[in-house]
């Protein structure tokens, strides 16, 4: 298939130990897109974007990510093989974000259109507005699905600006949806409450959004937490799971605009992500904010990579909800 991109992949490469499945590693199993079909396969695709980071005041260097996030995932092994390839890179040219989402949108509607799994590497989080356009125009949802979208994230990001930018994609889209008549399915998990104001608060409020605290998404509130998420995928037929980096503690993803003070535990992150990517009904994922520029020991790539790893092997292998 083909799905138009500004840069085309390049060849991976990484640690190898000889021949064989039980050497596999992700630079031995992903290939480039061009020319094959990606049904029933993982599809990359990078956003190298930071004009959102840039607009909401934030510290750029997320456009840099795409490429942090391939070679964290480059040498990681895989249990079992996996078809998975890669699409190449969206990239935002100078303050035209706005047409670098359009252009996202585009082609993420086409790889899952075409029966593929999709993983967007952002890029700021602003990417989640390409990444909602992709879905929200696939044929899944024009048919009637019903959309759920899951944001990992200690903020909103639901501020209302004349001006998009990585603080307004999820207010972009509950517009988007009224406009056509529906109401935008979307639940938070690990919001700061001291990095949203009480206007923020209303909004959500006010749009029906779902959200969890970062105090109470503990370890030993991890049945609280698995019954928030079950409780969201019950009600809808498709997901749209969007991760950003700066949901975890400051510890453990450092390399993002705005580090936490607090954060969600990897363990409850990647739980959360286990049960999406177990439910069958996800089609879409994306992860955001990593800034390589700001990160101490390729701990955040690592730690990104290694999620998007688990969700991917998880999501393309059994499905058990």
């Amino acid at each position: 298939m083909t799905t138009v991109v500004d840069l085309a992949p390049t060849a991976w490469s990484g640690r190898d130990d000889g021949p064989g499945n039980e050497h596999l590693r992700w630079h031995g199993a992903v290939a480039p897109l061009a020319g094959r079909t990606g049904s029933g396969a993982g599809v990359l695709i990078g956003f190298r974007s930071d004009e959102g980071v840039r607009r909401n005041k934030g510290r750029p260097g997320a456009a840099d990510g795409p490429a942090a996030l391939r070679r964290a995932l480059a040498s990681m092994s895989l249990a079992t093989p996996v078809r998975v390839f890669d699409a190449g890179d969206v990239q935002v040219v100078g303050e035209d974000l706005e047409d670098g989402q359009d252009r996202l949108g585009s082609a993420v509607t086409g790889l899952l259109d075409a029966g593929s799994l999709v993983t967007v590497l952002g890029g700021g989080h602003e990417v989640a507005y390409g990444s909602y356009l992709g879905i929200a125009n696939s044929a899944a949802v024009a048919s009637g699905a019903r959309l759920g979208v899951l944001n990992l994230d200690a903020h909103f990001d639901l501020r209302s600006d004349a001006r998009p930018s990585s603080g307004t994609p999820f207010r972009q889209m509950a517009d988007r949806e009224t406009v056509l008549g529906r109401a935008l399915d979307y639940a938070v998990l690990g919001i700061s409450q001291p990095s949203n104001t009480a206007a923020l608060f209303a909004t959500a409020a006010e749009l029906g959004v779902r959200h969890l605290l970062d105090d109470d998404c503990t370890a030993t509130n991890l049945p609280a937490v698995q019954m928030f998420v079950e409780e969201f995928l019950d009600d809808v037929d498709v997901v749209y799971l969007t991760i950003d980096l700066d949901v975890l503690p400051a510890a453990v993803a450092p390399g993002v605009s705005a580090p936490a003070a607090f954060g969600v535990p990897l363990e409850v992150i990647q739980r959360v992500c286990d049960l999406v990517a177990r439910s069958g009904k996800l089609r879409l994922v994306d992860v955001a904010e990593l800034n390589p520029a700001l990160d101490v020991d390729n701990r955040t790539a690592r730690t990104a990579a290694r999620l998007i790893h688990r969700i991917v092997t998880t999501a393309l292998g059994p499905r058990t909800h």
